[in-house]
């Protein structure tokens, strides 16, 4: 828990960076697409580990769901508090994953960008497979560090690729710590998960050259990544990275 990043104070940056960009609005279309075959039936609640300011707990209570959403930082909490206004049964706890006792006490677990800003990912990963309940799923996506790799090779960062991929400086909306998938996925196997599903989040989309059709070529940028998205090799491209587990 020490030293992991919390977004206290840039609650309305990290919202606007992120859903307000086509990488943004993609992620989010593709992960609730990930997940529609494996969401519970709508009388069960869903507990999103690390919500952020609220747009998929929005998704999923216009679907239905009873949300509980879970975060350390009190700003992002307040905007989702803001934008889920109108589901007024939606409950909010401020505690870092690490300090989660009610996992358990749920079916299905959304855990989405999270372990990418931890000191200790793998350690959450376990923390949470221990509390959770035999037969739940777990919703989980990470930044992808291989992808990353890849899409600086792309655009000819071989001094940033050189360095590991490290800066002098960091900066406070940039993951900490990118993960790899086949480290991950070997984690999830040696924990005791089932691996249920596998997707690339954003497969085509950044390695654009012209940046200009990632916004007006938006729709046909969505199907494409839906068709190939959870295919090989192509998942593997995918700058997040998704898995359905069960325990």
């Amino acid at each position: 828990m020490k030293n992991d990043h919390s977004f206290d104070g840039l609650a309305g940056k990290f919202s606007k960076n992120i859903y307000g960009t086509t990488k943004g609005r993609l992620r989010h279309a593709l992960l609730l697409n990930a997940m529609n075959d494996w969401l519970p039936a709508t009388d069960s609640p869903i507990i999103e580990l690390g919500s952020g300011t609220g747009e998929m707990a929005l998704s999923l209570s216009e679907r239905g769901y009873a949300m509980t959403l879970t975060d350390p930082s009190t700003d992002v909490l307040s905007q989702a508090a803001s934008l889920l206004s109108a589901y007024p049964a939606t409950q909010f706890i401020q505690k870092p994953l690490q300090q989660l006792s009610s996992i358990g006490d749920y079916s299905f677990i959304v855990c989405h960008a999270v372990l990418e800003w931890l000191v200790a990912p793998m350690e959450a990963l376990s923390y949470i497979y221990e509390k959770m309940q035999s037969g739940s799923t777990l919703s989980l996506s990470f930044f992808n560090r291989d992808a990353a790799l890849f899409n600086n090779a792309v655009y000819g960062n071989f001094d940033y690729i050189a360095r590991d991929m490290k800066v002098k400086k960091q900066v406070r909306l940039n993951p900490k710590q990118p993960l790899s998938p086949p480290m991950v996925i070997e984690h999830c196997k040696q924990t005791g998960f089932t691996i249920c599903a596998m997707t690339g989040i954003r497969c085509f989309h950044d390695y654009i050259r012209d940046r200009e059709m990632q916004n007006s070529h938006f729709e046909d940028i969505l199907a494409l990544e839906k068709q190939y998205g959870s295919q090989e090799p192509f998942c593997r491209l995918g700058r997040y990275f998704h898995l359905i587990l069960k325990k």
